[in-house]
Order: structure tokens, then sequence, then C-alpha cells
């Protein structure tokens, strides 16, 4: 199973932004994870479409697009010419998650399905077998730095065992909370892809994302 650190630049200083994204190459991340917010799916703003094509131009990274706004399939073709490599949305905020799916295999774009924490995981089974990866929130979506929900591991396991039953290889990813004292939890419940923010950005980031990545080796092993 391939285990991969995605590191959120939400959590980062946009006056270094270029820098920083350097940093996080230099400490082994492959994924950058892009939360796009639209101030009514969530309440919050992020960035848009200029930010992900300036950066697309300088960083040689998987592009994780998490769209965190109200019927994504209206920005799927523009996000996805600005430089995304996968796509993620809510299914909570689409009101045709097939078409929404169908948008973005149309792009050659990976697709992932999130829920947010009151979202029962039944709710996005009938698209399992559709999509490459479901995005767990282990936070409430809208802003960074919240408390890790272990509870929300239950919903990792069930998606686990579905996986393997279907002998597939579904990535599982969290977000929210992620540091070294819980991606330990997420691991174990059977996650393998895992957004950081604070915990990458705040101090040594090379030092941070190698930290996050050698847990996740070692539970390999």
């Amino acid at each position: 199973m391939e285990y991969v650190i995605a590191p959120s630049i939400l959590a980062a200083d946009f006056c270094i932004l270029g820098e920083q994204i350097a940093k996080v190459q230099e400490g082994g991340a492959k994924w950058l994870h892009l939360d796009i917010m639209d101030g009514m799916f969530v309440p919050n703003l992020s960035f848009g479409l200029t930010v992900v094509s300036s950066i697309r131009k300088a960083a040689d990274l998987f592009f994780d697009v998490h769209l965190m706004i109200e019927e994504p399939v209206r920005y799927v073709k523009e996000f996805a010419e600005a430089g995304a490599d996968g796509i993620t949305f809510h299914v909570e905020a689409a009101k045709d998650p097939k078409a929404t799916i169908e948008e973005i295999r149309k792009f050659g774009k990976q697709v992932g399905i999130s829920l947010k924490p009151g979202t029962p995981l039944e709710v996005i089974l009938p698209y399992l077998d559709q999509v490459d990866m479901v995005l767990v929130m282990t936070v409430e979506p809208g802003f960074g730095a919240q408390k890790f929900m272990y509870d929300m591991m239950d919903k990792v396991r069930a998606l686990r065992k579905l996986s393997d039953e279907q002998g597939r290889e579904l990535f599982i990813q969290v977000d929210g909370g992620i540091k070294e004292e819980t991606i330990r939890d997420a691991l174990e419940a059977g996650a393998n892809s895992f957004v950081a923010g604070s915990a990458v950005f705040k101090g040594d980031i090379p030092r941070n994302v190698r930290s996050l990545l050698q847990i996740a080796e070692e539970y390999q092993s």
C-alpha cells in the first residue's frame, strides 16, 4: 500500500509560498493539498484558480485539489486546466455526484469524494467503485488547526474493509488535526493519505514532512 503525506497550503505563509512549497518537496512529499473554499458550502474563503495555476508552474507535485464549494461540477474544467491532478468534491455539495465524477473523469483527473463528520458513510457507498479516493474529514471543514475527531476512524475502518473485500487499492484520506500523535491512529484504522497543515508548516518544514513520512513507513514495514 502506498502512503502519502499531502501538506495543505492553507497553513502556509503566502508571502513566501514558493519557498515553502520547495521545502515541502525537500522533505519528500509527493502531493500538495489545495483547499478551495467558496464561503457558501463552508463558512470561509481561501484561494482560487489563479493561485493553483501560478504554483503549478513551480511545483512538480501531485496537485490534490479539494473543492469545498457548492455545485463543484461547475468548476471542474477550470481547475483541471489550472493544473489539478486529482479533484475531490463533497457529496453534500453536489446535486448529482455521478455527473460530477463523470466530469472529472472527462478531463483525465483522479476522482475523490469527501464527506463531512456528520454525514453517514452510506451516502457515498453507491459511488465507491467510481472513485480513486475517499476523503474522510476528521474536523468540520472550513478552518485549520481544529482537533482531530477520533470517532471518524470508524468510517476509515469500514472503508478499508470494503476496499479490501473488493480487492481495490483505494486511497483513504484523512484531513484535519493530523500530526505525529494522531497519524498513528489513522494508519491503524486503514488510512493511507494524510493531509497535514500546521504539523508541516509550523517550524522546520522538511523535518516535519520527513517525520510524518517516517511514521507511515515504519507502520508499513
